[in-house]
């Protein structure tokens, strides 16, 4: 018992360290990022402003976070993102399942999927705007499409790695179609479901600020375009940091909504 009460505290000082060391390096990799950020800023390779300094770029975001038109448009393009993001999780989600659980489905249909999902949604988007007009409908339409793909891939993927005994078990208990669904597939394939959803959410951002950018007159994406227009490099600049931080911070929240919803169900069977 003393042993084996040893070991666990061995593992994890090992895992405290190792811990330690990742986040060192990741510390390292950013200051190191910085570092050659502002000697290329002062290093007069390139015209003024198009690499400002971190002193300006800091500046230029509380500019522009203390500014009520940032909050606006956060809230269209929130908005936007939300209603793609259920809308291509619900589909995708559907998607995978139906064909998982149809081999002569995935046989006839996956391809396509396949096909179809490096294909670049920007394509579409002038047939979404005469679908949808040059509103939120369009730009949501972008995201959703863009997130639908890997989410059913990834759906689909899970669904053929569930142990054939949990579907036996279900369909021994005569459980209906959605408890088989909700309380034996899903949850068999959280892992890869949820994998899919945060790829999904990256697509799916980057679908609906594209789509801003082309055609739109509110949004992060449409902020963006007009600095750039104006040759407003650091609040551009500062509008992609504010991107980039939201996407991480929801991939944050995503990975240890995961992890708590992983410990509840192994708490469960314990």
């Amino acid at each position: 018992m003393a042993y084996a009460k040893i070991g666990v505290e061995a593992r994890s000082g090992l895992l405290a360290t190792d811990r330690a060391k990742v986040m060192a390096i990741r510390i390292a990799i950013i200051v190191v990022m910085l570092a050659l950020w502002e000697g290329a800023s002062h290093s007069g390779l390139f015209f003024k402003d198009v690499i400002p300094s971190i002193a300006t770029l800091a500046a230029a975001l509380v500019r522009l976070l203390s500014g009520s038109p940032f909050y606006a448009n956060l809230l269209v393009t929130a908005g936007e993102i939300a209603a793609a993001m259920a809308i291509g999780s619900v589909f995708g989600i559907a998607v995978g399942l139906l064909l998982g659980a149809n081999p002569f489905l995935a046989r006839t249909y996956e391809p396509y999927i396949y096909y179809f999902g490096p294909t670049p949604k920007i394509i579409f988007f002038s047939v979404l705007i005469m679908l949808y007009g040059v509103g939120p409908g369009s730009k949501i339409a972008m995201g959703a499409i863009s997130c639908f793909f890997p989410i059913a891939l990834s759906t689909l993927a899970g669904m053929r790695e569930i142990n054939p005994v949990l579907i036996r078990v279900g369909k021994s208990f005569s459980a209906r179609p959605r408890h088989m669904v909700f309380k034996i597939l899903m949850p068999a394939m959280r892992v890869p479901m949820i994998t899919g959803i945060r790829l999904g959410l990256g697509v799916a951002i980057i679908g609906t600020l594209l789509a801003e950018t082309k055609l739109s007159n509110k949004g992060l994406g449409y902020m963006v375009i007009q600095s750039y227009n104006r040759f407003d490099m650091p609040t551009m600049y500062a509008l992609i940091i504010v991107v980039v931080s939201i996407a991480v911070l929801l991939n944050v929240l995503i990975e240890r909504w995961s992890r708590s919803n992983s410990s509840d169900n192994l708490g469960s069977l314990a």
